[in-house]
């Protein structure tokens, strides 16, 4: 009986080992300059422990079974954040057969294989907002990540971020530049633009207050014999996905360019309640910065990427540094593929152009975004206690000539030049030999 209870107490213990967690890894990267954007820059060091910054300073000491890494001078600062882009998306990202398209979600068609996220971290990029298109005034729902190359598409979510909703204003939704056989959609004016946004509001209170009334009519019939159970209403998906805008679970990021536009929407969305994060583009938000800053509205925007249309010519190099300066919260987006590998020197484009301080243009492309997209007590800073997202640079993140050399998203190496141009070079010599090698006679 007490060699039977001894093995039992020794598969228990067996069990509880094996259900605790494995060891963290830690990782020192040492002598470093290191820009942590909140503090201080300083030449030190930083101790990672899982997928969190531990610790930063100088001479940290490194226990047994740390792995380390000598940076050797390199520059250290926050991974990048891209708060607009369109990769890791399959299949289109617009949704054009219908004008209103809240329903539809990008987390149904990311795409864990798409090239660009690798390409991303070879810039620094280690968290974006990938967002449905402009094509629709109220558009599908968009979806925060992280770059984790090699992850499924579970895997790339970043969890805790708030789910968003594409709106669109101007030349896209009301179709100007759009050709092709039919009858032309509605609305062909800005003005019915903003209208279709205001009907589908309208029409979404009147769907929750019908689903107010059902759910109290249950909650009656509750404990009463003989009561009859009232019928639910008719779900609708375009609804439910209005409603969670009026209810704050998704937080707009509008497409637009126009300053009155945009003030026009201000006053739309506060109005009902609705929480505009963000104006996507917004060339001429140095217009209406009054306007921005006391809704608390953000800019997400380009350095120097204007007059590709009517709408886009009103603007300057120097939008993004006079809104920041008025006080408006700013930050530089990619909207495409290549340019998310060098935003970096979008950023310092903004020292160039309106003469904002290192520390103000690095936050453009760190801090900012990551206030934007609703994960800024994540990510975006490098602090103790912060996810470990970091880009390494072999100059200063804004030199002209600056390369980056290493990104690691929580805690993890996801791209190493010196170890990635070292596998290329294995790789071309390894099909060089395999192509010299005496081919055997076929007998």
């Amino acid at each position: 009986m007490k060699k039977k209870f001894f093995i039992l107490a020794l598969i228990g213990l067996l069990a509880a080992a094996a259900a605790l967690p494995a060891a963290e890894e830690r990782l020192l990267l040492k002598n470093a300059h290191v820009l942590p954007i909140a503090g201080e820059n300083f030449d030190g060091d930083i101790l990672i422990i899982g997928t969190k910054i531990a610790k930063l300073g100088k001479d940290l000491p490194a226990e047994a079974g740390t792995e380390v890494i000598d940076l050797k001078g390199r520059w250290i600062m926050p991974g990048i954040i891209d708060s607009h882009s369109h990769i890791a998306i399959e299949g289109g990202v617009n949704e054009t057969g219908d004008l209103i398209t809240a329903e539809v979600d990008i987390r149904d068609v990311l795409n864990p294989e798409d090239l660009n996220i690798f390409y991303a971290l070879t810039g620094g990029v280690t968290s974006i907002h990938t967002t449905h298109g402009s094509a629709n005034p109220i558009g599908g729902r968009g979806v925060c990540l992280k770059l984790r190359w090699g992850a499924d598409a579970e895997g790339l979510l970043f969890k805790g971020a708030p789910l968003t909703s594409k709106w669109a204003l101007g030349e896209n939704p009301k179709q100007t530049n759009f050709s092709g056989a039919g009858k032309p959609r509605y609305p062909r004016s800005r003005m019915g633009v903003e209208e279709s946004i205001r009907l589908e509001f309208d029409q979404a209170r009147a769907y929750m207050k019908t689903w107010e009334t059902y759910e109290k009519k249950i909650k009656e019939t509750r404990g009463r014999k003989g009561a009859a159970v009232p019928l639910p209403p008719r779900k609708d998906y375009r609804l439910e996905a209005v409603a969670d805008i009026l209810r704050g679970k998704l937080w707009v990021r509008c497409h637009a360019y126009q300053g009155p536009e945009m003030a026009s929407i201000i006053r739309l969305c506060r109005e009902y309640g609705v929480k505009l994060a963000a104006f996507e583009h917004g060339l001429e938000g140095y217009r209406i910065t009054n306007e921005l800053v006391e809704n608390n509205v953000a800019v997400s925007t380009f350095a120097d990427f204007w007059a590709y249309k009517w709408e886009a010519f009103n603007t300057m190099p120097h939008s993004a540094a006079l809104m920041a300066k008025r006080g408006v919260l700013v930050a530089l987006n990619s909207d495409d593929a290549e340019r998310m590998r060098h935003l970096f020197l979008d950023a310092a484009k903004t020292l160039r152009f309106g003469g904002l301080s290192e520390l103000e243009a690095l936050k453009t492309i760190t801090l900012n975004p990551a206030i934007i997209m609703g994960v800024d007590k994540l990510t975006g800073t490098l602090e103790a206690g912060k996810d470990a997202d970091i880009a390494v640079f072999n100059r200063h993140p804004l030199d002209p000539y600056t390369v980056c050399q290493m990104t690691i998203v929580d805690g993890k190496v996801y791209f190493d030049r010196a170890k990635y141009l070292d596998d290329r070079r294995k790789a071309e010599e390894a099909k060089k030999a395999a192509a010299e090698a005496p081919k055997e006679k076929k007998s």
